[in-house]
Formats: C-alpha cells, structure tokens, sequence
C-alpha cells in the first residue's frame, strides 16, 4: 500500500474494499491498541490544536487558558476514543464487510493457544486436587 493511502487510513479515512484485509489485520493484529492510539493521536491532535488556536488569536484568550483547554480536550479525546477502542475497530471492519465482533473473534483466536497454555500452568500450580 502507498505511504498516502497509509497516512489518510490513520488519520481516520477509509480505504477501498480491496486493502479490507489489511484492515481486519491492523485491527486483530500483536500490537492493535498501540496502531488505534497512533490512529486515534492522528485524529485528535489537529483538532485540539485548532481549539487552542481559535481561543488564543479567534477569542483573545490567554495562553494558558488555551493550552489548559486544549490539553483538557486531547486527554478527553483520547480517553474517549481509547475507552472504546474493541468496538470501535468492530464497527470498522463491519464497513469492510465482515459480520460484527470480528476484530474481538479474531484477536481471541489468535491467543487462544497461548491462552490454553497460561490456563493449563495456572491449573497445575493452584487447582490442584488435594486427596
């Protein structure tokens, strides 16, 4: 995929259907929350910007105020879009065509053996049968 179709997918665009695997990828794959906060960085970080600037040179408002608001609406922004990160990724990958909870099903078959594993050690140390 070209580098400017990259950057308009992370700065929140859609891509065309045929990049829908790259998708389902970018949101099941090791490091996806870490991708949807750079994606989420992307989009919030103009915004709260231009809040900050419109208080400052639109309204007159001291730097300080400004910088405090537009900090207050990044970390809002964030939180927000952070705190519905599994969802939200759901939802993106139904407009690519697949059935919804997908990112959610195909992170968990991706650790479901290892989850087996940490299961079965943790079986073995504390469910012990005592007799």
């Amino acid at each position: 995929m070209n580098p400017a179709l990259k950057l308009w997918y992370y700065a929140g665009g859609r891509l065309p259907q045929r990049y829908r695997e790259f998708v389902f990828e970018d949101v099941t794959g090791p490091k996806w929350l870490m991708r949807f906060t750079v994606r989420s960085l992307v989009q919030v970080t103009p915004l709260t910007t231009a809040i900050t600037l419109v208080l400052v040179f639109g309204l007159g408002s001291a730097w300080p105020l400004a910088i405090a608001c537009g900090a207050l609406g990044f970390v809002v922004g964030l939180y927000f879009a952070l705190s519905y990160a599994p969802e939200s990724v759901d939802y993106r990958l139904t407009k690519y065509g697949y059935p919804r909870g997908s990112a959610t099903q195909g992170r968990r078959d991706r650790h479901a053996v290892r989850d087996r594993e940490r299961q079965a050690k943790y079986d073995a140390v504390w469910r012990r049968s005592e007799g």
